[in-house]
């Protein structure tokens, strides 16, 4: 029966979500949003400007085909009498090249003609100078794609009595246009990615102070502060906590902070070490009167002259010394376990004590399915036999005293990886889910789910974690109705993860201090 670490018990993504897309930096959204204002900017300039400046190469345009216009000759002096149609006009004159022209004389003919890139004349066909009469407007000039040669720029003349249009081509100044866009975009876009590498450059500079806080914030948060003396001596560089900045100002605040916290906790500190000296000296001092009490008790009930009621009152009094002498014992005990005192390290055969655990646990609570679960080869680790017994024996009593009777008790002693594990796991009610959060805290009881059937001092389980703890392990629960699991997680004997039989003599070793 495993119990799950805290980071598999964590919460899983609910299936089908969508995964949440990584937030940006603050440098990232900085340079994207300068970039992309700029850009907005420098787009808006374009279009404005090439709008402009397609208007005035229009302008320019019509103002051309106006002044070609008025140089065709119609039947004007000097103009051969058998020239009528517009291929006779542009061959007679000198228009430049991609002049259009289309003219009706007085017997209703139309006819269209345009001078080519080479300067040749070419007659248009009649699709072509239907689609132009019909597309031109009356007055004005209009623009018209006719087929076959592109679109032009027309506009209605009139010579000498008769009609026609006259025009050029727009390729040029569409050309115009599409280089000066181009050149446009080119210059755009090299000049954004010259700003925005400026603008990483000066905002990576400007953010360093702030990069420095996190991760001086970072340092810090890694550092254990539930126990034992702590130091804190992160502090965010003096360059990258100037005052006169609005970044350096977090940074300075930060220290000062930190400065404060370091200075409380070392007054934690020292109140938790003057708290446990009064623990450790009240219990040793208690133990005296305590025995005499107890003693003195158990002399006066040997006088065979005492009256029921006499003798009931120091039976009381007895028990009660006899209960509080176990509590005093339990305090002085955590109290030299906090200090690192206490602890006799040499070779522990876990299996071997897990067998005797369970045999002693059969005996004291014979209403209950007990069950021994061990590794074929010993489990051999170094730690203080006599207090990994006393954890594996409370684990069994708390197992037998809070569930009723007939429950399965099962005592697994096995190794995982580099660790050795204890596993007492139940079949009963379960631990209230109101103080599982605190239930290896000093006189913390769970009597709330279980039933309670003695009157312990709620230390227990504090001590057991506090022998755990000593040993350089790990003690956790997982419970729910029907399936609680305590386990001890102990670091196995180094170079010797199967087990020795071999137990070679206690040395006194003093335990890590908490």
């Amino acid at each position: 029966m495993t119990v799950s670490s805290a980071e598999q018990a964590s919460e899983a993504p609910t299936p089908g979500a969508r995964p949440r897309r990584r937030p940006w930096s603050l440098q990232t959204r900085l340079i994207v949003t300068v970039t992309a204002i700029v850009a907005l900017i420098l787009v808006g300039v374009a279009v404005v400007t090439s709008t402009i400046l397609g208007r005035v190469m229009h302008d320019g345009l019509d103002a051309r085909v106006e002044s070609s216009a008025r140089q065709v000759q119609l039947f004007e002096p000097g103009l051969p009498p058998t020239v009528r149609s517009a291929y006779d006009v542009l061959s007679f004159g000198r228009q430049p090249p991609g002049f259009l022209l289309v003219v009706r004389d007085g017997s209703e003919v139309t006819t269209g003609a345009y001078v080519d890139d080479d300067s040749d004349v070419m007659e248009l066909s009649e699709e072509q100078i239907e689609q132009i009469v019909s597309e031109v407007e009356p007055s004005g000039f209009s623009t018209v794609d006719v087929e076959g040669i592109g679109a032009y720029r027309v506009v209605p003349i009139r010579a000498a009595g008769t009609v026609g249009v006259a025009g050029l081509p727009e390729s040029e100044v569409n050309a115009t246009i599409a280089a000066m866009l181009t050149t446009i975009g080119i210059v755009t876009a090299v000049g954004l990615l010259a700003l925005a590498g400026a603008v990483a450059v000066v905002i990576r500079a400007s953010l360093r102070p702030l990069r420095a806080v996190a991760e001086t914030a970072t340092r810090v948060a890694a550092v254990p502060m539930d126990r034992g003396e702590v130091s804190i001596a992160e502090r965010v560089p003096v360059d990258q906590a100037d005052d006169r900045t609005e970044i350096g100002r977090v940074g300075a605040a930060l220290n000062r902070l930190l400065d404060h916290v370091d200075e409380s906790l070392d007054a934690r500190q020292r109140n938790e070490e003057r708290m446990r000296r009064f623990v450790a000296d009240a219990s040793h001092e208690l133990r005296t009167p305590l025995a005499s009490i107890r003693g003195y008790s158990e002399l006066s009930l040997r006088d065979r002259t005492l009256t029921e009621t006499t003798e009931s009152s120091l039976e009381r009094i007895q028990a009660q010394s006899v209960r509080m002498t176990a509590l005093v014992e339990d305090l002085l005990l955590l109290a030299r376990l906090d200090e690192g005192q206490e602890l006799v390290f040499g070779s522990v055969d876990l299996s071997r004590m897990a067998a005797e655990a369970i045999a002693d646990a059969r005996a004291a609570g014979p209403d209950h399915r007990w069950t021994l679960d061990v590794d074929p080869e010993p489990v051999v680790v170094a730690g203080d036999t006599g207090r990994l017994h006393q954890v594996v024996v409370n684990l069994l009593a708390n197992a037998r005293v809070h569930t009723p009777e007939g429950t399965s008790v099962t005592l697994s002693v096995a190794h995982e990886a580099s660790d050795a594990v204890i596993r007492v796991a139940d079949d009963g009610p379960g631990v209230d889910p109101a103080v599982a959060e605190e239930l290896f805290e000093r006189f913390s009881r769970a009597d709330r789910s279980r039933a309670r059937k003695t009157g312990g001092t709620g230390l227990g389980l504090s001590i057991a974690r506090a022998i755990v703890t000593a040993h350089g392990g790990t003690m956790s629960v997982q419970s729910a109705p029907g399936d609680t699991v305590f386990e001890v997680r102990l670091p196995a004997r180094p170079g010797d993860p199967e087990g020795d039989e071999t137990e070679p003599a206690e040395t006194a070793v003093e335990a890590p201090a908490q």
